[in-house]
């Protein structure tokens, strides 16, 4: 098998990183090393050419609208730019499904700081490559919500009808939640942050009592994932 020789992710805060995610990448034997431009004053490759693959993450309460925006967001826009243009595999959670939209001409909704548990429905048969299931769980904790360009597929919506997953380009995917989600990552970050949404108590018992669906749905929706990115194809 052939695979990408290393997966760099963008963490926007320590609480959010991969989750569930990291287990189906290793069992593909596909590396993935972290970025943390919040420790490192900014710094992210400049360019793609180092970059085989990149995961954008969440971060909670932060966002790409002041106040709240992250100080090194310009420095992100372009790294993903520049990974569209290359074709490079880029992956958005998020606020990392924000960065993917805005990269590519789209825009941001405002809005407020959420944690919620929805049903995302997939909108084409042959989303992921036909392997995303018909129905998952989607977790969001995000502010502001992204807005696809014109130019972007919609694969899977919301019960709201808003955009859950949507590909850009050949190898870009944004999920506006976070499809390998541990409890502990959401509760790390509501206790990270001062910010939380009303009635979080509440909330954090759904993400809960979703926690073995979520599990269960990333199954097909990392093997649909890995093959439409291209992160590790057969060899012919």
């Amino acid at each position: 098998m052939t695979t990408a020789r290393v997966v760099h992710v963008l963490q926007a805060t320590d609480s959010e990183y991969l989750g569930l995610v990291e287990d189906h990448l290793e069992g593909r034997g596909i590396g993935f090393q972290y970025l943390r431009p919040h420790h490192t004053g900014g710094w992210l490759p400049p360019t793609a050419r180092t970059v085989d693959a990149l995961f954008l993450l969440g971060g909670g309460p932060l966002g790409t609208r002041p106040p709240h925006r992250v100080s090194w967001l310009e420095r992100a826009l372009s790294l993903v730019r520049d990974c569209l243009d290359r074709e490079r595999p880029v992956v958005g959670f998020g606020l990392g499904a924000q960065l993917l939209a805005v990269a590519a001409g789209g825009s941001v909704a405002a809005g407020p700081l959420v944690l919620e548990v929805d049903t995302v429905r997939r909108v084409r048969a042959d989303a992921l490559g036909g392997l995303a299931p018909a129905t998952w769980p989607h977790v969001v904790y995000m502010r502001d919500r992204p807005l696809p360009p014109p130019s972007a597929e919609v694969l899977a919506v919301d019960s709201a009808e808003r955009p859950a997953l949507f590909r850009l380009g050949t190898r870009g995917f944004g999920f506006c939640g976070h499809p390998g989600v541990k409890t502990a990552m959401v509760e790390d970050l509501v206790m990270e942050f001062e910010e939380a949404p009303d009635d979080v108590a509440t909330d954090l018992q759904r993400v809960r009592a979703v926690q073995a669906a979520v599990e269960d749905a990333l199954v097909p929706l990392m093997a649909g994932l890995v093959r439409a990115t291209g992160l590790a194809r057969a060899e012919s």
